[in-house]
């Protein structure tokens, strides 16, 4: 995006924080990263200590991997830097898998020449009565190292910063919090169950954040897009603590274009300066309006638009009469029963192509259920028309799976041999010794590859199920357990060449004339974005092929967020009967069921979050104007070519 002189004064009267976007996270590290190195190599020439405030979380990861790369290909010594991590769970043990102590190695420290003596994070194993000495110790250690130069942040879904919750004052320092339930839940996946992530936490206050000399803020992904807008574009205040780095000098906010669709430059920019009306735009400028004012959109008028800075658009159309027919028919068109196209009936503006009538169609589902929480209903329709629809199942969803489901599984087995007098085998074996092992797992072990296969093996039971329900034939089920999330935690590999090369072998049997994978990259464990880019790398690979020019994408969405309504291109409703019957294919997933492992902070199961995001697009269809139905599932197409 290029801006000119009005449009960044514009911008600035929108943002109150300094906001570099990149059009991915790792661009946005990167450039972080440099900033950095050439902060440590001027303080090196100067003869000076560098010190850095560093923070955990998904976040930092790709900082982390290429300060390392710049360390190991480019020289960059870290001898004369001094570091302060920013907080850590209490109580925890340094070598816990959710520490932050063992974070910080696995992902830094290990891997650079920094003394071990250099870096300082927040002791998690101390009494509770010598917390408060310890705090105020370490506030003690930055004033004496000179202060930090540069503050690395992120960001909470509530906010937070550190563990600074919503209410934390702005003079805090260094001391021990009590966590919101919702960064509990959102940290929930790193833990085995709910009950054991810990309640406390020890934290740099606000205070001691703003002391910084330069802060950076790092955030990516949709689901930090509308906390970013509250900090940079709202209010100063304590129920956002993220906010009030506005009261910094040197703060900046680095994000990628995901985290900043919320922005107003994003979201209205005919706002902030001259615009290029491209159908897209000018698809979100009325439907926003529409929904801005809560009128269906062939109610909108010429005082509506010029009202609400849209008067380029109806100087363009001449009215509003004219820019609303336009733009109710193009949505209207996007509404179909039928997401395979329809046979022998050609409709020039429907989503899908009528030919071939019966299609071969490949599902990807990142774990083994997100075909049926995503797409259910349009799973279902597709098989029920005809088409010949096969399912991918990308991983194993093995990490997703309770300890306690397994040992329900275990002792039914276990059972099973006894009542009917079956002999004791290997399996047996495998089973004793798997239960044995999860009596006396700690939180801080992952499981044996015994355990992962039967949680592994739950799921692939599950997912087959799915199908049975469904109606897909055996063979059109496809368990491709990536090797890049085989590693038993929640933190997966880079995508290899193994995982692409199994993708392109399987498009390349299939042949499918439609391929419907998760766009969801709200996903905040990371999985479905790494199988969205397998995907995309093996349809790189595969698009000069004769069987790929008749072959067409569309992402769905997955469990945590909806296509906005000017995105979508093709919406599949749902009758309140195919609702049920959707909302019992998830059902199928019992490992899935009542307990919600990686809920992040929605509490609700995964079946209802299906129904309230379908039920809620089916709202803003009914809103605009359009037909009314119980629920619809929402795709855009992606052009590969």
């Amino acid at each position: 995006m290029t801006l000119n002189h009005q449009e960044i004064e514009l911008i600035d009267s929108f943002e109150q924080i300094a906001v570099d976007i990149h059009p991915t996270a790792k661009e946005g590290s990167r450039a972080v990263a440099q900033e950095i190195a050439t902060l440590i190599k001027t303080k090196e020439a100067a003869g000076e200590t560098c010190v850095l405030g560093l923070a955990t979380g998904s976040t930092p990861k790709y900082l982390y991997a290429e300060l390392v790369r710049l360390h190991r290909e480019e020289g960059l010594s870290f001898k004369n830097v001094v570091t302060f991590n920013l907080d850590e769970y209490y109580p925890i043990e340094p070598d816990a898998l959710q520490s932050y102590n063992r974070f910080m190695k696995e992902q830094l420290f290990n891997h650079i020449d920094i003394p071990e003596s250099n870096y300082f994070i927040p002791d998690g194993t101390l009494p509770r009565e010598k917390m408060k000495a310890y705090a105020e110790e370490y506030e003690r250690r930055i004033e004496a190292a000179g202060g930090v130069d540069l503050q690395v942040l992120g960001i909470g879904n509530n906010g937070h910063i550190g563990f600074n919750e919503p209410g934390a004052h702005v003079n805090s320092h260094t001391r021990l919090v009590t966590l919101d339930n919702v960064t509990r839940l959102a940290n929930a996946y790193e833990f085995p169950n709910m009950s054991q992530v810990p309640r406390l936490a020890i934290t740099m206050g606000i205070g001691t954040i703003l002391k910084a000399k330069r802060i950076l803020l790092m955030a990516w992904g949709t689901h930090k897009a509308k906390i970013v807008r509250r900090a940079v574009e709202g209010h100063s205040t304590d129920q956002v603590p993220a906010s009030l780095l506005q009261q910094h000098p040197n703060c900046r906010f680095v994000i990628d274009e995901q985290a900043a669709q919320e922005l107003t430059r994003f979201k209205e920019p005919w706002l902030t300066g001259d615009c290029e009306w491209t159908p897209g735009l000018r698809r979100k400028a009325v439907t926003g309006l529409a929904m801005k004012l809560d009128k269906p959109i062939l109610m909108l008028t010429d005082k509506d638009y010029n009202e609400n800075g849209l008067n380029d658009l109806i100087v363009q159309y001449g009215s509003a009469y004219e820019l609303n027919i336009e733009e109710f028919n193009g949505i209207r068109d996007t509404i179909t029963g039928w997401p395979g196209g329809k046979p022998g009936m050609p409709v020039p503006k429907h989503p899908e192509r009528s030919e071939p009538a019966t299609k071969r169609v490949m599902i990807f589902s990142p774990h083994p259920d997100d075909d049926i929480i995503s797409m259910g209903g349009t799973f279902i329709r597709l098989h029920e028309q005809g088409h010949d629809v096969h399912v991918a199942y990308q991983t194993s969803g093995n990490i997703a799976v309770t300890d306690e489901f397994v040992l329900r599984y275990i002792d039914f087995a276990v059972g099973f041999e006894g009542m009917f007098d079956i002999d004791r085998s290997k399996s047996s074996q495998i089973l004793d010794e798997a239960k044995a092992f999860l009596k006396i797992k700690k939180p801080s072990q992952k499981d044996t590859q015994e355990i992962r296969a039967i949680k592994g093996l739950i799921r692939r039971g599950e997912a087959r199920a799915t199908c049975r329900y469904v109606g897909i034939k055996e063979e059109n089920i496809h368990f491709q357990n990536l090797p890049f999330y085989e590693t038993g935690l929640v933190e997966k590999k880079p995508m290899g060449e193994e995982d692409i090369q199994l993708t392109v072998d399987l498009i390349r049997q299939v042949k499918p004339h439609q391929i419907f994978c998760a766009g969801d990259l709200a996903d905040p464990h990371g999985t479905h974005k790494v199988c969205l880019d397998i995907i995309f790398a093996a349809l790189e690979r595969l698009k000069h092929e004769d069987f790929m020019k008749d072959c067409w994408v569309w992402l769905y969405k997955g469990a945590w967020q909806e296509w906005e309504i000017h995105e979508i291109e093709m919406a599949v409703p749902m009758s309140p009967d195919q609702v049920i019957q959707k909302r019992l294919g998830i059902f199928i997933h019992q490992s899935q069921k009542d307990v919600v492992p990686f809920q992040g902070t929605d509490a609700r199961e995964f079946w209802q979050r299906a129904e309230d995001r379908n039920a809620n697009t089916a709202e803003l269809y009914d809103k605009l104007g359009l037909q009314k139905y119980a629920a619809m599932e929402a795709f855009v197409r992606y052009h590969f070519m």
